[in-house]
């Protein structure tokens, strides 16, 4: 069988920065052309970034992404690659679709590309369009219709762009109608806790589908909300996985593949789903054959669910600091675990000494959490400083002569406006420390500890955030290191030290019975019965629902953060601010 040598290269992209990503594929497709690679592939939407988002509806832009790839195939023959097949990912529009009211202005298209000799030689369009979830595609695209099959060294590669693997039907039957040798797709699919195993099941049970060996090359890096976690995978026509990248990387894999001969008389017309192939061929003589050496990379895997989740958090916020231009990163450190959470994954995420920590007692804030920051300063080697709000305070009581709720709500806003003022005057990035138990049930104060430009652990629950943190320091002490987050600040019972005495029970059940409600209500839209049913006491329901649904307005208000659940608050979960139902629950009896 003829033999091909398949570079999968899992990057990064930028949304909107088209010259710096077509300078990332040139580097990339140089190291692959260095390996020896016969094929080499970008993910999807590499080119422009994903997701564009309203982008797609501007027509400058999608003639920009059109001229973009024009210019890269030219720099790719520029640079001696010119035989050398690159599939990239890109905006385009539908030059056949009629204008009708619900389709997106333009017919923007969600496409691929295959770059040879200096030239543009296939485009495609993914088929299948997802609109669940973080996806509006429907919004933004209009679907592909044909079935792309590049011949390449006497190998027919059929082309697909993710959610064409994710749905039955369409270009998995269609590649083995099109007696495809090789089905490959180009993805940018976000992380969510536990995909990894549900995306390898999925590309083993679409090879056998399409009965070629199937590779699936994934996105890595952050977007806003989003963070790609990498993880192509290849697999055999059986479903045995020849090769694996690694996670929360950049990387090239590169993958020596023996595949069928082209036929002949390829299949050609309408397939499955009405497709129609579209055949290109580009090279017909096979490799000469070669030792293969490039048969098995297999990258190891993050088996601790926790390191996984922790990786995810640690790309997601250097993702948004570096590519929204910042250099470094303010946490308001209270001594309690989530400031140490976040000023933890900040470190890891920009280092050390990008990272400045402000301490802010009131005369509420007790001895050991005022030396538990400075202990986490002093383990992470964080820039630390002490600014006391008291006489800011007392000067506001004098004149307002607060109590109760207000009095309480006032030191959280002093220290946001303290945050917000070091961050103008020094030009860092203020991180809100809130995480999704809180925001759930409204426990922040707005202008307050709710202040900053990203989220970091807004969709880590609560019981999470402790379970990382002892992730972290175990992680620290197997690699010899000082574990970051002080052993009291785990311990010691969660508080916001805003009166005497304070803890987060007084207000709020048990975190593990709280999160647990939580994760029914938000995560899967359980309703008020069936969380009853599931053993939970019908009081305790009633009252924590009510809390989520008036909490809406603050959660609107909250900045974006790192998305790891299969439901976060922003682009997941939607529900109107102004909203009259509650969940009812029968009368007992």
């Amino acid at each position: 069988m003829p033999q091909l040598r398949l570079a999968l290269n899992q990057i990064d992209s930028s949304v909107g920065d088209l010259a710096g990503n077509a300078e990332t594929m040139i580097r990339w497709t140089r190291h692959s052309a260095e390996q020896g690679a016969h094929l080499v592939a970008f993910p999807e939407m590499a080119l422009t970034g994903y997701p564009v988002e309203d982008l797609a509806l501007r027509s400058s832009f999608v003639e920009a992404s059109r001229a973009a790839l024009r210019s890269l195939a030219a720099r790719l023959a520029e640079e001696g690659f010119g035989d050398l097949p690159v599939i990239v990912g890109y905006l385009d529009r539908s030059a056949a679709a009629q204008p009708k009211y619900g389709q997106p202005a333009g017919a923007p298209q969600n496409a691929g590309a295959v770059l040879y000799g200096g030239e543009v030689v296939l485009r495609y369009a993914k088929h299948h369009l997802p609109n669940y979830g973080v996806f509006d595609e429907f919004r933004y695209f209009v679907p592909g219709d044909t079935m792309p099959v590049v011949r390449v060294r006497g190998v027919d590669v059929a082309l697909a762009i993710c959610e064409d693997l994710w749905q039955d039907g369409g270009r998995v039957p269609a590649a083995r109608s099109a007696h495809a040798g090789l089905l490959l797709s180009v993805n940018a699919s976000p992380y969510e806790r536990d995909k990894d195993d549900t995306r390898l099941e999925l590309v083993r049970k679409r090879a056998q589908e399409a009965g070629c060996t199937t590779a699936y090359l994934a996105m890595m890096g952050g977007q806003d909300e989003l963070v790609f976690d990498g993880d192509s995978i290849v697999v055999d026509r059986d479903g045995e996985v020849v090769a694996r990248a690694p996670q929360f990387a950049e990387a090239c894999v590169v993958v020596d593949l023996e595949l069928p001969a082209a036929e002949a008389d390829a299949p050609t017309g309408v397939v499955d789903d009405g497709l129609r192939i579209d055949r290109v061929v580009l090279s017909e003589a096979p490799v000469p054959a070669y030792d293969a050496e490039l048969g098995g990379a297999y990258a190891e895997r993050l088996d601790d669910d926790d390191e996984e989740v922790y990786s995810a958090l640690v790309v997601g916020l250097r993702a948004y600091v570096a590519k929204n231009g910042f250099r470094s990163v303010l946490i308001g450190l209270s001594g309690g675990i989530d400031s140490a959470l976040v000023a933890a994954i900040a470190c890891d995420a920009v280092g050390a000494e990008n990272v400045y920590g402000v301490s802010m007692p009131s005369k509420y804030s007790s001895g050991h959490s005022k030396d538990d920051a400075a202990e986490l300063a002093r383990r992470t080697g964080l820039n630390f400083r002490t600014v006391a709000i008291e006489p800011m305070f007392d000067a506001y009581m004098g004149a307002l002569g607060l109590t109760g709720l207000a009095e309480e709500n006032l030191q959280s806003r002093l220290r946001g406006t303290l945050l917000m003022a070091i961050s103008n005057q020094e030009g860092h990035i203020v991180l809100a420390p809130g995480n999704k138990s809180e925001l759930a049930v409204g426990y922040s104060t707005l202008y307050g500890d709710s202040v900053g430009a990203y989220g970091p652990i807004k969709d880590v629950y609560k019981t999470s955030v402790f379970r990382l943190a002892r992730w972290r320091n175990r992680a620290a002490v197997e690699r010899g290191q000082t574990p970051p987050i002080p052993e009291n600040s785990i311990s010691k019972p969660p508080s916001a030290e805003l009166r005497p005495g304070q803890v987060d029970t007084d207000s709020l059940p048990d975190y593990p019975v709280l999160d647990a409600i939580l994760e029914l209500y938000v995560d899967r839209d359980r309703g008020a019965d069936e969380i009853v049913a599931a053993g939970f006491d019908r009081e305790l329901v009633t009252k924590t629902l009510r809390m989520v649904d008036r909490a809406e307005y603050k959660r609107r208000q909250y900045p974006p953060g790192t998305k790891i659940s299969p439901k976060g608050f922003g682009k997941d979960r939607r529900l109107p601010i102004t909203n009259g139902w509650r969940e009812q629950l029968p009368p007992v009896g």
